[in-house]
């Protein structure tokens, strides 16, 4: 997964979700859950790559930023509970559906 509108169908495939654009910039895209408006993956461009927020359990942050160069502390959010996914390329598409997964069940309650 390397591209936004990957990104963006992948987790629209969740029950329940829809896609907004809060800030009025097509540049931060987010997804939301129906029922209680929280977000779980926020979507932006960003030094020239496709950067998706995920909020994480704190058991599993620091194993994902250290598994992969390409997860970072989160920009702009909590960096105890969120990380950043940039999509270089470098981070299989499976590891980054689980940490996609795992947000949207974080943020479901």
């Amino acid at each position: 997964m390397k591209e936004r509108n990957e990104a963006i169908a992948y987790c629209l495939t969740y029950q329940d979700v829809y896609e907004d654009y809060p800030f009025h910039d097509p540049n931060w895209c987010v997804i939301r859950h129906k029922k209680n408006q929280r977000v779980f993956a926020w979507i932006f461009e960003k030094d020239n790559y496709i950067w998706i927020n995920v909020k994480c359990d704190p058991e599993w942050r620091e194993f994902w930023r250290n598994a992969y160069q390409a997860v970072k502390p989160a920009y702009h959010l909590n960096k105890q509970h969120w990380n950043s996914i940039i999509l270089d390329g470098t981070i299989p598409d499976q590891d980054i559906y689980k940490m996609i997964r795992e947000s949207y069940f974080l943020t479901q309650k």
